[in-house]
């Protein structure tokens, strides 16, 4: 261990990252600068190094600024890994308010920096400020509550006691590997169901379709065993997979978009002469227990969606984009196509619940974008990277946060805003107005404050959006572009030779930030975004403006304390905290030799 010694550069990268911390962002920016620049001590700690060790003094407080950090307990051979801890998350809480000794301890996952407080400074920032107190209690809280959970049920943790199969079938293998969920015991009209993770009231809802009328009675179990259950019973499930549990054909569509919401899904495909197929964690299935779609039969089943204008412009160009609400939690936007074989439509779950940045995985510094007055705010992507979840995520937050006029110009509308501190207005592109383009013009007439573009699909719109962000409006907008470097790129290199210096400059003026994502397969099932961030500062202007944009990953490199980031940190970032495996970072990576040289020395 080392004692870093503060600078401007440390001072300020430490100060953006307290602020994304439960505890640290109640206090006022002075408090945090205060605290940062005069009474915090802090420390480097190379790989394997303690930071606490179990059963030492819980004397201070410490904050990751950087690095990952193994939370172990035990000792010796009975030493294992409860969790992981990340930048701005904190060690030793618990301790300092009881006032005991270090119940887990703390080891280094290659070089980490922390921030530390004494008890003593503890104490008078709580004492202080009543808000950091109350902040901390509900940090507390939440670490009971999450710490409550049902005990692993000790009866089913030995091979000996495992489950007969009829049991096992009373869910299929595909959703049982998805969920991590397993029928363990049947008596009459009871089923014990053993969990690895959470389980809520979602998944209840998801075992009780498959199960009716039985009594359930959830047991949480270890992960060792479930995959003992998976290794012996697999093969013999998995040909069962396709057996009576499953086969329920469903009477509409309906029913279909009620299970794909269920099952975690993302997209479903109805192609005429085809297997119903639905994406569930990136990856397309066939839908178990259905043939092949007839050639007039999407038609049939979509009818009473669409409106007649809607089946007009089908009729006129072959595809059509729509939304279509089928209860209060299921929301979703339909591309309806034609196609060799018939017609075919493309279903994309839209919760109508609006998750937050937090709850997302996003950083912090996109919360710090959307509370900006005025500029332009880019989220690019590959199509189902989720970039309208996190612009809906971002507009939420303004407009819980200040009292202002939203307005988003959408193909089609997709997450619903209901006002709140804002007034939120949302326009549709061929129902509200004919283009993007043309309500952008439009826009500027409506006095809004704030403008979401759903997507920069010409030159007129990316002007127009530039020009937006230039007369004092925060305009957010999406892209279809892999990196932030080729955003910048792209946005230049659409305009005329002798224009794009101008448009260099409009960029340097206006641009806030570019986030660019991508959804990983996540280990034990769901998805986790990887992003690359470009926070805009004085010396990226410069390189932008002169047209050294082949530049801006070294400047992305050396931004490090500012927020930036590149795609390969978050890899390596979501490798270490074990969310993603090494071979699905590779596979999301524009740089695999870097990857692996960053794997090399992990």
């Amino acid at each position: 261990m080392r004692i870093i010694e503060k600078n401007k550069d440390f001072i300020d990268k430490a100060l953006n990252v307290i602020s994304g911390n439960e505890f640290f962002k109640t206090l006022t920016i002075t408090q945090r600068e205060n605290i940062v620049s005069k009474v915090a001590v802090f420390e480097e700690y190379e790989d394997g190094e303690y930071l606490v060790r179990l059963g030492e003094s819980g004397d201070s407080l410490l904050v990751i600024i950087e690095g990952i950090v193994s939370v172990l307990i035990g000792e010796g051979e009975e030493r294992f890994e409860i969790s992981r801890l990340e930048e701005s998350q904190m060690i030793g809480e618990m301790a300092l308010v009881l006032n005991e000794n270090r119940t887990a301890s703390c080891v280094s996952l290659g070089k980490t920096q922390v921030l530390k407080l004494s008890k003593e400074v503890f104490k008078k920032i709580i004492s202080a400020i009543p808000e950091a107190c109350f902040s901390m209690m509900q940090l507390l809280a939440h670490r009971l509550k999450r710490s409550s959970k049902m005990p692993v049920l000790s009866d089913y943790c030995s091979i000996t006691q495992l489950p007969e199969p009829e049991t096992l079938r009373l869910l299929p293998v595909s959703f049982i590997q998805r969920h991590r969920v397993v029928p363990l015991k049947k008596n009459k009209n009871n089923v014990t169901i053993g969990y690895c993770d959470v389980f809520d009231k979602a998944l209840l809802d998801s075992v009780r379709r498959f199960i009716p009328g039985a009594i359930l009675n959830p047991a949480r179990i270890e992960l060792d065993y479930f995959n003992q259950i998976l290794k012996c019973y697999g093969g013999e499930l998995a040909v069962n997979d396709n057996g009576e549990s499953d086969k329920r054909k469903s009477s509409s569509i309906e029913e279909l978009l009620k299970r794909l919401v269920e099952e975690g899904g993302s997209d479903l495909h109805i192609s005429a002469q085809q297997i119903p197929r639905w994406r569930i964690d990136g990856l397309m299935r066939e839908i178990s227990g259905f043939g092949k779609i007839k050639t007039d039969e999407v038609l049939h089943l979509l009818e009473h969606m669409i409106s007649p204008a809607i089946s007009a412009q089908f009729n006129e160009t072959g595809d059509a984009d729509f939304a279509f609400s089928t209860d209060d939690r299921s929301r979703f936007r339909i591309n309806l196509l034609r196609d060799s074989n018939g017609v075919s439509a493309v279903f994309r779950h839209i919760p109508n619940n609006i998750m937050s940045l937090e709850e997302l995985g996003m950083p912090d510094i996109l919360r710090v974008w959307a509370e900006h007055p005025k500029g332009l705010i880019l989220v690019t992507g590959p199509t189902g990277s989720g970039k309208s979840t996190t612009l809906a995520a971002m507009i939420d937050h303004i407009n819980r946060l200040k009292n202002c006029h939203i307005l988003t110009i959408e193909d089609p509308i997709e997450y619903v805003h209901v006002s709140k501190s804002s007034l939120v207005n949302q326009r549709e592109v061929s129902v509200h107005t004919s283009s993007f383009s043309r309500a952008l013009k439009a826009a500027l007439r409506e006095d809004p404050d704030v403008v979401l573009v759903g997507e920069m699909r010409d030159l007129e719109t990316v002007s127009m959006a530039l020009e937006t962000a230039n007369t004092g409006h925060l305009v957010l907008a999406t892209l279809h572009t892999s990196t932030a470097i080729n955003t910048v790129n792209r946005i230049i290199e659409q305009f005329p030779s002798d224009s794009q210096q101008q448009i260099r400059k409009s960029l340097c003026d206006n641009l806030i930030g570019v986030c660019c994502q991508r959804l990983c397969r996540k280990v034990g099932g769901g998805r986790v975004p990887a992003y690359e961030i470009m926070n805009m500062d004085y010396a990226m202007s410069n390189l932008i403006r002169e047209g050294k944009t082949h530049m801006l990953e070294t400047a992305i490199i050396t931004g490090h304390g500012k927020g930036n980031r590149l795609f390969n940190d978050t890899l390596v970032k979501l490798v270490k905290l074990g969310k993603i495996t090494k071979q699905e970072a590779l596979s999301q990576t524009s740089d695999a030799e870097d990857l692996i040289r960053k794997f090399s020395s992990m």
